[in-house]
């Protein structure tokens, strides 16, 4: 089969398109088609060795957790999906070896979800990590109906997932963004809040008693966030560690099949959307990562396969 690998850590420049042997499907083991994957900043992180320290990597490696595709096949013991059933997971093994960037992948049934019937391939492979990112941390934080929840990043992949899950649970939602993306945060249903330099007056403005949550998924925000939050509110992030000194919770997102699938069907139930920036082909792989590391898109950068 072809898949992207990379065979030292490095830049985008290690990634080639290679052909490698079709992965084995043992027991338990579901193998699918792929037909989109998307890039996530993890991806490129642990490409560059960032997480060599933690996370264990076996060369060549293809790269990618979040994948939309179609069961191929099923092992021994895999009883809950069947040939031609479409399917999206956040495939995080144990070690990183057999990802996404392929046309065939192999993963444990418990990793994996039907894909939403409103969203096509391209969204569906956005989905998973970043969904599932907003979906864990808002269940964390128990967030309620007509509560007020504060989401720093509002337009990137994660925040965007964020805002709709929360108005889906009848919350109210203020988040963070550029000017240039305010509009965007109102589509989605959030009153949206410039970040920077007197970020907490601007949300004291909006909610004078303060937030009741506060979900972090940029990072750099404890400042602003414990000048916002209610007495007994509730927060935490995903890219720092020091909000655990403050009360908070400091999440990485788990690769849970069950909740996943408990995402699809409220994507499906509430029209939740996944934005899509570009698409390109599998053997373009590379240029997708590039563009991803500038951090500058709107929505998720997405890899097809053919």
């Amino acid at each position: 089969m072809k898949a992207i690998t990379y065979s030292e850590y490095g830049s985008p420049d290690v990634l080639e398109l290679t052909e490698r042997p079709m992965p084995k499907v043992g027991p338990g083991m579901v193998l699918v088609k792929v037909k989109a994957a998307s890039v996530n900043p993890v991806d490129w992180k642990i490409m560059a060795g960032y997480l060599d320290a933690f996370m264990d990597l076996q060369f060549p490696a293809i790269p990618g957790w979040d994948v939309a595709g179609t069961v191929e096949a099923v092992g021994i013991d895999a009883p809950h999906f069947a040939p031609g059933d479409d399917v999206i997971s956040y495939g995080r093994k144990d070690y990183v070896h057999g990802g996404s960037f392929a046309e065939y992948i192999a993963l444990p049934e418990r990793l994996l979800a039907r894909k939403p019937k409103s969203l096509e391939w391209n969204e569906s492979a956005g989905l998973p990590l970043a969904g599932l990112t907003a979906f864990q941390v808002l269940n964390r934080l128990g967030l309620t109906s007509g509560e007020t929840v504060l989401i720093h990043g509002g337009s990137g992949g994660v925040g965007s997932l964020g805002i709709q899950i929360a108005v889906a649970r009848d919350a109210k939602v203020i988040a963070t963004a550029s000017e240039k993306n305010h509009d965007f945060l109102r589509s989605l249903g959030a009153e949206p809040v410039a970040y920077g330099d007197g970020l907490g007056e601007r949300v004291k403005a909006l909610r004078p008693e303060g937030v009741d949550v506060v979900a972090d998924f940029v990072g750099g925000n404890l400042e602003a966030t414990l000048e916002v939050l209610a007495g007994n509110g509730r927060h935490a992030s995903i890219a720092d560690s020091e909000v655990e000194v403050h009360g908070g919770t400091w999440m990485w997102v788990n690769p849970v099949g069950a909740e996943l699938q408990q995402l699809a069907d409220l994507v499906d139930e509430h029209g939740i959307r996944v934005e899509v920036a570009r698409t390109l082909p599998l053997a373009e792989a590379a240029d997708a990562f590039r563009i991803n590391m500038e951090g500058h898109t709107r929505g998720k950068i997405v890899v097809s396969v053919p």
